[in-house]
């Protein structure tokens, strides 16, 4: 069974297990000139023109697989080599244009762009347009037609550019981290860093030693990935790994969802705080609602804050879907709880670095977090879990109204009408992602069947009310 959507994100993990194979020898810095080779072995390419420029690239892809640039603040970088094959784009005059008379595409234009062939068929002289559309939205016969890149039309915060070497720029004032065009980049030439060295030198520093725990918390979507084997198969190959334990995010989740209801009772308006590329997105975008954002962390800073104050041992890595996620865990307020974090990418190359076949393990089990907490991995799932905590702490006499958004565009529209004041809720739920977490780009697989999935494994554990699943934690 295929393990990627994409042979771009095949590409990728390659890489990334190569790198944390020759990490494991402690061998990287000896051979790391030698992994693109290991790739790329013959003398043809599979890819691009030649071979030197393939492996001039994967270069480029050993590099952000090992941290990338230390200098750019940002996870997500650009490799400008592979950025050159995607026309620069913009707008253009289709076969469309009849050569009319009226020529309005001319007369709208104040930089005097629009000049005109024999057949008075219009063109755009690239050097004075500036990509406003004007002439776009007058001509009678939608001839005129923006050309966007993957990379820009992905990117719904407008972050994505083009450099004077008409490579791909990313603005990093603007992003929000959450990996769209990562994804969305048919050629690969976007990348989110690794941390994936991190986690093997936290688990090389865990042998043998009793104090120095390392656990694994993983995010609930992780029910919709690794379809090729059973859910208690891929625990089980993060504990062969060397992690101590496996504990859900979801569990965190409850706990925020506990947490978040009460204070929206007592605010009256509230963002949700669980998705680290929206509330990014508020502060960058719209820092006027920034005092809206609920004060509690994500599930997954929560439940390994709770994990870091019972256990002084603990190490604690996050795996999980999320781009934006290498950002949240590195700023201040989550850094002391959360040690480092890969995506699902990163986790399937690394059991298979290390040959370990999960197919052929046992099944291990989790169970810890309610039915609410676990479908915080899809859209709509946070506002169902805020309202059973409202419900759970028996505030009756408020009137819940959450406005449920699925992807970047519609938390932009939610919080621009709740900044003039005409948002018809109460509560924002802000997933970047479309379909929530399980939309995120570090997904191994994406589609509609993950939704599917997730609700399979919340209803796993429906006997369980939020309290019962965070009673043990003693939260009030």
């Amino acid at each position: 069974m295929r393990k990627f959507d994409t042979k771009i994100q095949y590409l990728k993990y390659k890489v990334l297990r190569e790198v944390a194979r020759q990490a494991w020898d402690d061998k990287l810095l000896e051979h790391v000139f030698e992994i693109p080779k290991i790739i790329v072995p013959g003398k043809e390419p599979t890819m691009r023109c030649c071979v030197y420029k393939e492996r001039a690239i994967l270069e480029e892809r050993v590099r952000i697989a090992m941290g990338g640039d230390k200098t750019n603040p940002n996870v997500i970088e650009v490799i400008d080599i592979a950025c050159d094959e995607c026309p620069m784009g913009g707008y253009e005059v289709s076969d469309a244009c009849r050569g009319c008379l009226a020529h309005r595409c001319e007369d709208v234009c104040k930089k005097g762009a629009i000049v005109f062939d024999h057949q008075q068929k219009a063109h755009i002289d690239k050097t004075k347009c500036v990509e406003c559309g004007m002439c776009a939205k007058v001509c009678p016969y939608s001839a005129i037609i923006n050309h966007k890149r993957p990379c820009e039309q992905a990117c719904k915060v407008k972050a994505i550019s083009m450099s004077e070497t008409k490579a791909a720029s990313i603005d990093n004032s603007k992003c929000n981290s959450c990996g769209a065009c990562v994804y969305q980049c048919p050629f690969g030439a976007i990348s989110d860093k690794s941390f994936i060295l991190n986690v093997i030198d936290l688990i090389k520093k865990s042998e043998g030693n009793k104090n120095f725990k390392m656990y694994a918390v993983v995010a609930p979507s992780i029910s919709s990935q690794f379809t090729y084997a059973k859910l208690g198969q891929v625990i089980s190959g993060i504990k062969a790994l060397g992690f101590f334990t496996v504990v859900e995010a979801a569990l965190g989740a409850d706990m925020v969802a506990y947490a978040e209801s009460k204070e929206l009772a007592e605010k009256g308006f509230l963002t949700s705080s669980c998705c680290p590329a929206f509330v990014d997105y508020i502060h960058k975008h719209f820092p006027q609602m920034a005092e809206h954002i609920s004060h509690n962390l994500s599930p997954a800073a929560t439940i390994s804050k709770y994990i870091k104050e019972t256990d002084k041992d603990a190490k604690i890595v996050f795996i999980g879907p999320c781009t934006a996620k290498k950002m949240e865990f590195q700023k201040e307020e989550v850094k002391p709880y959360i040690d480092s974090v890969i995506t699902f990418e990163e986790l399937q190359a690394l059991f298979d670095s290390k040959d370990i076949d999960i197919t052929a393990l046992d099944e291990d089990v989790l169970d810890n977090a309610s039915y609410f907490g676990r479908i915080f991995a899809r859209s709509g799932g946070l506002a169902d879990a805020v309202r059973q905590g409202l419900k759970e702490h028996g505030i009756e006499d408020f009137e819940y109204k959450p406005v449920s958004c699925d992807g970047i565009e519609e938390c932009r529209i939610a919080l621009l009408k709740a900044s003039k004041g005409v948002l018809p809720g109460n509560f924002i739920e802000g997933m970047a992602c479309v379909g929530g977490c399980i939309g995120g780009a570090g997904c191994l697989t994406h589609g509609e069947k993950n939704k599917a999935e997730v609700d399979k494994y919340g209803r796993e554990a429906y006997e369980k009310t939020i309290s019962d699943a965070i009673k043990f934690l003693n939260h009030d």
